[in-house]
This record gives structure tokens, C-alpha cells and sequence, in this order.
């Protein structure tokens, strides 16, 4: 269920101003996009005084990463639930990839101020080592369904994952493949079975004999 639906506007309590500020910089991420978006702008989405977003951020870019943390526990949450629900190891990973498609779909804008937030980053952010982190789910799912442990053939396993979902996620829009959505039963069974021509991002057999 696309989680910017449910981001109406909602009084905030005391304590609580910072996280009103991020939801009402989503709901105009996604509704009026990112050159709409300013500390101001999000201060009268929010129904709170001009000044008052700059007691939590000192500026927009700094809301942004705020946005960006936000969506990437989102994220997360999704990629955890999909695995949970899988019936096998090796269907977790193409749920968790059906998974992370339709969030993207689902918030497209969301979904570029995350990705826009990484570019400059030379390492990674302390959440998405965490253990609810998509990353991690990932890289645990890939091992349960007899990925190589090994540190790097691992981390170049879970790179092909996540970029196999995004590049899907990208191609999935294209008007040209709504005759074969349509043939194969709706978006969730066409992302579903190229996730599975895909391979699952796990080469046959590999390691299978030590799980």
C-alpha cells in the first residue's frame, strides 16, 4: 500500500516536530516535487511557524538527508516483511526484490532523494549496516539461499541484487511492456518473472551442498 497515501496532515505533540517536518516534506516531494520543496514551504505544510524548522535543520539539505533516512528505513521495513513472508529461502530474495520495485514505483520521489543523498558518500550510512537495513536483509537472504559468505563474493552478490531491483525498477515504467504485464497476469507477476529469469542474482548451485 503506497505509504504517501496515509502522510495526510497530522497535528504533532511536543517532541515530535522533527518527524512532522520530514512527513511534510514528503507529501510535497510527491505531490508538487523537489523544486517545491524549501524549510519554509515544509514549515506551512506542517502548519508551524517559518522559524520553526530551523531548531532541527539548519538548512534544506539537511532536511533532505533527514527525508532520505526516513525512506531508506521504509525501505528496510518493506525488504524485511517480503522475507518473512517468502515460503522458501531462495523466493525471499525475489520477494524482497518485487518488494523494493514497488516502493520505488510507489514513491518516486522519495526515491530520488535517497539515491541523491548516496552519490558523494564514500561509505555508507551507520543505519544501513543495522540489522533491519535492506542492505542487510539482503546479504543474509543471499546467504540462506547458498550465496558465497565469503566478504567479497558476498558484497558483489548483494551490489548485482539491489542493482538488478533498481535497474528494474527504472525499466518497469516503459509503456512497451504493458502488452506482456497484461499476458502475464499485472505488474507484481511481471516483476516477479523477470526477477526469475534473472536467476534470483545467485549463479545454480553454487554452495548449495553447505546450506
Amino acid at each position: 500500500m503506497r505509504e504517501t497515501a496515509s502522510l495526510a496532515a497530522k497535528p504533532y505533540h511536543h517532541g515530535d516536530l522533527s518527524r512532522a517536518l520530514v512527513m511534510a516534506a514528503r507529501r510535497i516531494l510527491e505531490t508538487e516535487g523537489p523544486a517545491a520543496l524549501s524549510l519554509r514551504a515544509v514549515a506551512r505544510e506542517a502548519g508551524v511557524s517559518p522559524a520553526a524548522p530551523y531548531h532541527h535543520f539548519k538548512d534544506k539539505n539537511e532536511l533532505l538527508e533527514a527525508v532520505a533516512h526516513e525512506g531508506w528505513m521504509q525501505l528496510g521495513a518493506e525488504v524485511a516483511r517480503a522475507r518473512a513472508e517468502a515460503d522458501s529461502e531462495r523466493s525471499a530474495l525475489t520477494n524482497i526484490g518485487v518488494a523494493y520495485v514497488i516502493f520505488a514505483r510507489q514513491n518516486p520521489a522519495l526515491y530520488r532523494v535517497m539515491y541523491d543523498g548516496m552519490r558523494d558518500r564514500t561509505e555508507m550510512p551507520e543505519h544501513a549496516k543495522d540489522a533491519e537495513s535492506g542492505w542487510t536483509q539482503v546479504e543474509c537472504a543471499i546467504i540462506a539461499a547458498g550465496g558465497d559468505p565469503n566478504p567479497a563474493e558476498l558484497q558483489l552478490a548483494t551490489i548485482a541484487a539491489w542493482c538488478a531491483a533498481h535497474g528494474l525498477a527504472e525499466m518497469s515504467t516503459f509503456r512497451e511492456f504493458d502488452g506482456l504485464k497484461e499476458s502475464l497476469g499485472g505488474e507484481e507477476a511481471f516483476i516477479r518473472a523477470i526477477l526469475d529469469h534473472i536467476g534470483v542474482f545467485i549463479r545454480p548451485g553454487r554452495h548449495t551442498s553447505d546450506h
